[in-house]
């Protein structure tokens, strides 16, 4: 039901990174992690790359939405020095750079589709294509463990990667699991359900896994609280702390 890694990276190399980043994919790959979590976004030419938010300001200088910014002009600015002097000038990082890196450095991807609003359809068609190419072969292999996983909170942007790329695992990502999880889990055909696991109980939990699905959560930061959900049921979880949580926890 979970044929992934067990704990991952959040957005790449948690709190000893800059988010989204190469940078941090390379931090967390020095801690010994070999699964990261980060986010896809589209610009405006329709480029998808990584970032959270939808709006310059924190994690890059400027303002304005990313929708309406070209992927030349966003790698041009910096995307470090937010973070610390020593990241001045790391770049935003393509998806299919960053795709590449990870399956070079054998990096298992879950991959969050965060579409800037109204985007949801076109950032999950784009990030589906680029997964289509970077991992053709073990697509037309079947090989099934090795593909990356996408997720989202966006439902329309689960539905686009399933008409996309539907032999590509996928998961619906929810703050709060509602009442018809179980149905719309199976209407996009996914294979886990994600979710806060501050609103989680050991009841949903038995009720999820009971159910066949695979169960992961964001973002567990303490050692005593990742246990306590393993001993729920939860079958993975992303972390800030990879200095505190290992990759084999």
């Amino acid at each position: 039901m979970w044929p992934y890694p067990k704990v991952l990276a959040h957005r790449g190399g948690g709190k000893l990174a800059p988010e989204n980043t190469l940078a941090a994919m390379r931090c967390g790959y020095e801690h010994g992690f070999r699964a990261v979590e980060f986010d896809v976004m589209l610009t405006s030419d329709g480029v998808p790359i990584l970032m959270h938010d939808d709006t310059l300001g924190r994690t890059v200088a400027g303002s304005g939405s990313i929708a309406d910014i070209s992927a030349a002009d966003l790698r041009a600015r910096d995307a470090g020095s937010w973070f610390g002097a020593q990241f001045a000038g790391e770049p935003v990082p393509l998806f299919a750079d960053a795709a590449r890196f990870c399956k070079q450095h054998g990096i298992w991807m879950n991959i969050e589709i965060k579409p800037v609003p109204g985007y949801d359809a076109a950032t999950a068609q784009a990030a589906a294509a680029v997964v289509g190419e970077v991992f053709a072969a073990e697509i037309a292999a079947g090989k099934i463990a090795a593909l990356p996983l996408f997720s989202s909170f966006s439902y329309l942007a689960v539905q686009e990667v399933r008409r996309a790329q539907s032999q590509v695992p996928r998961a619906w990502l929810v703050e709060r699991i509602p009442p018809d999880w179980r149905e719309k889990l199976e209407a996009v055909e996914a294979v886990a359900l994600h979710t806060n696991h501050k609103n989680l109980t050991p009841e949903l939990a038995a009720e999820i896994k009971q159910a066949g699905f695979g169960l992961f959560c964001y973002t567990v930061n303490e050692r005593e609280r990742a246990a306590e959900i393993r001993a729920w049921g939860v079958d993975a979880f992303c972390t800030d702390r990879i200095d505190l949580i290992p990759p084999d926890f």
